[in-house]
């Protein structure tokens, strides 16, 4: 009776397809965790909605903005709402408080060099009236959203600044006026502006009626 005999592998062959199993498990064991990374990491940085807004940034650590600054010359006949606007990254979404914050600090040395100027960058003088988590004193300003002073009103933000103000007169106001409303009505859900002093009265409102409530 005839037996058919499978021939044996070489010893050497053998070896070399285990080596060949154990590399491939290896690798596939080394790329699944770098794969599962980049995935995790491309939905953290999918631009999350800003004031309803899509962000558009490819910076993945903040979100774009503008803030409105004046520009020199100024004259008599220059018109004082005019307001150029400058890009910003935000590292929060609090988008509004960090535009005021950068309208506060005024422009970059490049920016001030091509002549533009923020008024409430030197206008603010002495201590905040606000209360802050940190004792180091408090916050320039508050911003209320959906509010007219203390009323609530959709569309509307109030912005009430802590520190004293220090206007040189009535074009410096309109400047500032200028300045806040175009850099906070950027975002969608704000339509219209109130801006209050550290008393709560209407800022340039000369006439003490705080129309600007009404």
């Amino acid at each position: 009776m005839t037996r058919n005999v499978t021939p044996r592998r070489p010893a050497s062959l053998r070896l070399s397809l285990l080596a060949l199993c154990a590399l491939s498990l290896a690798l596939a064991a080394w790329l699944l965790p770098t794969s599962g990374i980049n995935l995790a990491q491309s939905q953290a940085n999918a631009a999350p909605m800003i004031q309803g807004q899509q962000a558009s940034s490819s910076d993945a650590s903040g979100y774009p903005i503008k803030v409105f600054f004046s520009r020199y010359p100024v004259s008599v006949e220059s018109d004082p709402r005019a307001v150029y606007p400058v890009q910003r990254i935000s590292p929060t979404l609090a988008v509004g408080t960090f535009a005021l914050q950068m309208l506060i600090a005024g422009p970059t040395p490049s920016e001030r060099s091509a002549g533009l100027f923020s008024e409430l960058n030197t206008m603010l003088s002495g201590p905040s009236n606000c209360t802050a988590p940190l004792p180091v004193g408090g916050p320039d300003f508050t911003l209320a959203l959906n509010q007219r002073g203390s009323r609530s009103e959709p569309g509307t933000a109030t912005v009430r600044f802590c520190r004293q103000l220090t206007s040189p007169g009535t074009g410096a106001d309109a400047r500032v006026q200028a300045e806040i409303t175009a850099t906070l009505t950027q975002f969608s859900s704000i339509r219209r502006v109130v801006i209050l002093t550290r008393d709560g009265h209407c800022f340039g409102d000369s006439s003490g009626l705080d129309r600007c409530l009404s």
